[in-house]
């Protein structure tokens, strides 16, 4: 029986604010976000590094947008504000007080006084995990995290930060975010798999369409370069990502759903996985991820999609 927390609630999709403040802005993010609160959608995640990609941004411009509709909507005790930190520098981010400082900048950003789930962003492997594990049981004892996960962790750093947060009674990752579609597996294997499952934590994927890859819209070296995600799409797609459209494009005709219904319904069927994370720039696009919460893909079809990108 998968793990309940208390981070978890509506449909079973997390919403991707990683396009807000750049490739989505104002009043379309508006949209975006209202479409998926009337849908039933209540989990939103975000970064305090999105989008410092961008030239001219320092990060935070999505927690802001998020922010400003949170405000003005006055809906932030329905929702579950998911955050993360430890990529706006480096593993000094993870010091007791950098964490609480990075966080108390997230909640202004959001306007909040808490988020629902902060994440420590990605794993400094030189850095002892008893130092990352106190630090953010820090968030969680200041009241301003009521969970808190692991995002871009490989398993024994994952299972050694538990174990410690368990052994001197401090809080524990509670929610795994790695890369996971299908097209790219690695980062939640069988070992993976295991560990979350066993000590009761829920994989939350990142990357769930592969940028976009999984949409089905990319299907030419043109079609890579029409859109400013095509790049990462064509980086994330790899060797398998032919054959999984192929096998894609045949459920798809079985179904009539879209592809990036079938993607995230596949997903979902995964053990240790309640929810995928997903994005859209527009109205539109959200329409799409929010099929495949009617979508029932049959154990055949399953398992023909996860042979064709094994």
């Amino acid at each position: 029986m998968m793990a309940k927390h208390d981070f978890m609630a509506g449909i079973p999709l997390v919403l991707g604010g990683n396009v807000f403040g750049w490739a989505t802005k104002g009043d379309e993010t508006l949209a975006v976000l209202d479409k998926f609160y009337e849908a039933g959608g209540r989990m939103i995640d975000t970064a305090d590094v999105y989008s410092a990609w961008v030239e001219g941004h320092e990060g935070g411009e999505s927690e802001s947008e998020i922010g400003r509709w949170l405000s003005s909507r006055g809906v932030r005790d329905e929702m579950r504000l998911h955050t993360k930190t430890g990529m706006l520098g480096g593993k000094e981010l993870y010091e007791p007080e950098r964490v609480l400082k990075s966080l108390d900048a997230s909640l202004d950003r959001l306007g909040t006084d808490r988020v629902d789930l902060y994440y420590a962003h990605k794993d400094y492997p030189d850095l002892a995990i008893e130092q990352i594990v106190e630090a953010f049981d820090g968030a969680v004892r200041s009241g301003k995290a009521k969970a808190i996960g692991a995002s871009n962790f490989d398993v024994q750093r994952l299972e050694d930060a538990v174990e410690h947060a368990r052994s001197i009674g401090a809080a524990a990752f509670s929610a795994l975010q790695n890369e996971y579609n299908l097209a790219a597996r690695e980062a939640y294997g069988e070992d993976m798999r295991a560990s979350v499952i066993d000590n009761g934590l829920v994989m939350l994927p990142y990357f769930g369409l592969a940028a976009g890859y999984l949409t089905g819209k990319y299907r030419t070296e043109d079609d890579f370069k029409k859109s400013i995600r095509g790049g990462r799409a064509k980086q994330l797609a790899g060797a398998n990502g032919p054959r999984v459209l192929a096998a894609m494009d045949d459920v798809a005709a079985e179904t009539g759903a879209s592809h990036a219904a079938i993607a995230l319904a596949w997903l979902v069927r995964q053990a240790g996985i309640p929810a995928p994370i997903a994005s859209a720039r527009t109205a539109d696009q959200l329409d799409d991820l929010l099929e495949f919460t009617r979508v029932e893909l049959t154990d055949d079809q399953v398992d023909r999609l996860t042979a064709a990108g094994s």
